[in-house]
């Protein structure tokens, strides 16, 4: 019997306090995330996307895989990342806030 993936869940169902939909079309959807300091969120899913940090940041990331991505950077900062599956921490005794514009197919 052939198996499929497991998926993680899409972050605005499993983690509505952090993230909120700004704007969505057949080509992208743009997500603001909120962390305060410590707040973490459970094992969720992105398509590739493109992060602009509008707070100072300092995050880590459990990957599906059990490896750690820490992040640190600083307002401003603007990152690509691939599809990411992960379980994210904000590391920080201060808030961050991100834009992140998911991509779609």
């Amino acid at each position: 019997m052939a198996t499929s993936p497991v998926t993680a869940a899409d972050p605005i169902t499993c983690d509505p306090e952090h993230y909120t939909v700004e704007f969505e079309n057949e080509k992208v959807r743009v997500l603001r995330i909120r962390y305060g300091p410590h707040e973490k969120s459970p094992m969720h899913s992105h398509p590739p996307l493109v992060g602009i940090f509008l707070t100072p940041h300092h995050s880590r990331h459990i990957l599906a895989n059990g490896e750690v991505l820490n992040m640190q950077g600083n307002a401003g900062d603007v990152q690509y990342l691939d599809s990411i599956q992960h379980a994210p921490e904000n590391m920080s005794d201060e808030p961050f806030e991100v834009i992140a514009v998911e991509l779609k197919s």
